[in-house]
């Protein structure tokens, strides 16, 4: 797995504790390292990254999943699928640099591992209509 997945997957992982476990980013960020001292500096650093933006702007990722989420509540989705487009959410807004259809794959990827086999399209529906939303936001 390469550096960026791993560090992804990290990042989605830190919010899941965060969300389920109804912590603080800063319990979050000691407990979660804590136990992996086995990761090296660039994939934790770029995970710890995704994880800042995405707890910053949590409230404006989450107005945004819930407007491109038809019929489906945030606190509906399970957490591994909300927690997942988060990470990505706040990846395509922390860096534009990286191509949306690039982070959406690698998200997908990681779905493979963590979510229910059925959730693959509703995650690849929901963070393209993110992807595109924020491609005319940055274009206006």
């Amino acid at each position: 797995m390469g550096t960026r997945r791993k560090s992804r997957e990290l990042a989605m992982q830190m919010l899941f504790q965060g969300d389920l476990g109804k912590q603080t980013p800063e319990q979050v960020a000691k407990l979660f390292w804590d136990s992996r001292d086995d990761v090296d500096d660039d994939t934790r650093a770029f995970a710890e990254d995704i994880y800042r933006v995405a707890t910053a702007k949590q409230p404006e990722i989450d107005k945004l999943i819930e407007a491109h989420a038809q019929n489906w509540r945030l606190e509906r989705m399970a957490v591994v699928d909300r927690n997942l487009i988060r990470a990505a959410v706040a990846e395509m807004m922390g860096n534009p640099n990286t191509p949306a259809a690039i982070i959406i794959n690698e998200s997908l990827e990681v779905a493979r591992r963590y979510a229910a086999p059925e959730s693959i399209h509703f995650l690849n529906g929901v963070l393209d209509a993110i992807a595109r939303d924020l491609l005319k936001q940055r274009l206006a």
